[in-house]
């Protein structure tokens, strides 16, 4: 087996990372607080600042509903960790907050963490570009052969070359060079690049994915090595899940009907039962998705909005193909037992606090995505990701069969091309495929540009609407957001006229609206 690359660094949860904390700084509420007979302007209580940032999170395509009060505490204590807030004496470093009354404040300036270099070594591109080179333009093919056992097992379960073909071609079928093995690797390795990157709808991969990360055995073997319900087969069942751990997610998975009533069973059986597995899972020295790959799963989180569900479905589709088979394996049998545990009336609460959806998404996350740094963001963004793989673990775990056509079809086109043409140079271009409208990376850097500009717009109307902010606090915000975002301010008050008549106060004393006088009465007497 090939060696495979160091995981990349975490770009995307870095950069995230930036994007909450900026927002979090712009649209937190601000206000007078007392505590200990002392007043303390321009502060909020962790209780506040917890409710706040709790529903900006659920709301956030990022993170997503499922996010608990109680992550959210975690991440306001990675806020205090990083002086992203400081308690109201100036003090932090520590993780030491809870969801109480104690005051917090911003420092004068926000750190921004800075993001780290995740472009592949120029070695490796180097060597891409070559590679690309030698599929693209292939003047003599090596005759060294592949087996039919080996890189094209699945190829042969397609549909085959028209027989009337290869008779008519067949004298020189027989003399043509053999595709080489190391050609077909590379055309796996390079039509799953155009695949992913048309689905994304990224101009460059090079920040999430490097081409030696992808093993085209691993993606031929998960293909085809499955059950009739499209899970993994292992060859080597050293590498599978104990057969104790089998059972036990088995009887969890078809509770109660698949529960052995030969052994013996108490109340909390199932709680225990449960905990047997969810410790084998957190003890696996790697998250199922693996460090390698964990960039690119944390750039799906993107497409996990319902306008976009399509994409994010074939994008996972063709991520998870990229899995070491045991991983693929593990992953498929946790996300069928869970989804199904989540779904059974039948299944007694596994926890007196938590719902059973809440408990699965919260035990697993961890063990199916994280960094192999340590990253602020992390349960999260493993969160949000565990819940989109459970509600659609049927999809996104069938074979894309498509991958396979577009294999055997370059293939062939390369084959019959050598037959016609022995002694010229072959140009064979890989095919493009589009699930939407391609753009420019100009246009992409503009319509990412003009998402984030529309969100902190949006930020500025919320602040500008508050009914429930003074007018001295709201100047106050205002100065702020015009601080970070001066352009995007000037915009919405190009004059100070305009800004003026935001805080135009209405009269102390009121007119009467009508002006009555007094009627005069005149005397009856003559």
């Amino acid at each position: 087996m090939e060696s495979r690359p160091a995981a990349p660094g975490p770009y995307r949860a870095t950069k995230l990372w930036n994007e909450i904390t900026k927002y979090f700084r712009a649209g937190m509420p601000l206000r007078k607080h007392r505590q200990h007979f002392k007043k303390h302007g321009s502060c909020f209580t962790a209780s506040e600042a917890v409710e706040w940032l709790h529903e900006v999170l659920r709301n956030n395509s990022n993170f997503g509903p499922e996010v608990t009060r109680q992550q959210t505490v975690q991440l306001l204590r990675k806020f205090l960790k990083n002086h992203v807030i400081e308690d109201i004496k100036g003090r932090w470093g520590s993780e030491n907050l809870e969801d109480n009354g104690a005051l917090y404040r911003f420092p004068s300036t926000s750190p921004v963490k800075p993001l780290p270099s995740s472009c592949p070594p120029k070695e490796n591109l180097e060597n891409f570009s070559r590679d690309k080179e030698r599929l693209f333009k292939l003047p003599h093919l090596s005759r060294r052969t592949f087996k039919k056992h080996e890189l094209l097992q699945p190829l042969e379960n397609l549909e085959k070359i028209n027989p009337d073909i290869i008779e008519e071609n067949k004298e020189d079928i027989l003399q043509r060079n053999e595709i080489s093995h190391e050609y077909v690797q590379e055309t796996w390795r390079n039509i799953i690049l155009i695949h992913l990157q048309t689905i994304l709808g990224i101009p460059s991969l090079e920040e999430v994915l490097q081409p030696t990360q992808i093993v085209p055995e691993y993606v031929i073997y998960n293909m085809t090595n499955t059950s009739k319900h499209g899970v993994v087969i292992l060859q080597n069942k050293s590498e599978d899940l104990p057969h104790w751990v089998l059972s036990a997610m088995k009887c969890l998975a078809y509770w109660p009907r698949n529960n052995d009533m030969s052994q013996p069973t108490y109340s909390g059986f199932e709680r225990d039962v449960f905990r047997t597995v969810a410790d084998y899972f957190l003890n696996l020295p790697e998250p199922l998705l693996t460090f390698e790959y964990y960039e690119l799963f944390v750039n799906i989180l993107d497409l996990l909005q319902p306008h976009l569900e399509r994409i994010a479905v074939e994008a996972l589709q063709i991520c998870c193909l990229l899995l070491p088979p045991p991983n693929r394996r593990k992953i498929q049998l946790l996300m069928r037992m869970i989804s199904r545990i989540s779904e059974n009336v039948d299944m007694p609460r596994l926890h007196d606090a938590m719902g059973t959806r809440s408990l699965m998404i919260q035990t697993f996350s961890r063990c199916v995505l994280c960094c192999a740094e340590e990253v602020d963001l992390d349960e999260l963004l493993s969160t949000r990701l565990v819940s989109f793989l459970m509600d659609h673990q049927q999809e996104i775990f069938k074979v894309p069969t498509y991958l396979q056509v577009a294999v055997r079809d370059h293939i062939e086109y390369v084959k019959m091309a050598q037959c016609k043409y022995p002694k010229e140079e072959i140009c064979a271009i890989l095919p493009t495929y589009s699930y939407c409208k391609q753009i420019t990376p100009q246009e992409f850097e503009e319509q990412k540009v003009s998402t984030s500009q529309a969100a902190v717009t949006e930020l500025l109307e919320n602040i500008i609407k508050d009914k429930n902010l003074s007018v001295k606090d709201k100047k106050k915000k205002l100065k702020q957001f015009q601080k970070e975002y001066p352009l995007i301010y000037q915009n919405r008050f190009p004059t100070t006229e305009n800004e003026a008549m935001l805080f135009d106060n209405k009269p102390t004393i009121k007119q009467p609206m009508l002006s009555l006088r007094k009627p005069r009465f005149r005397s009856l007497r003559y």
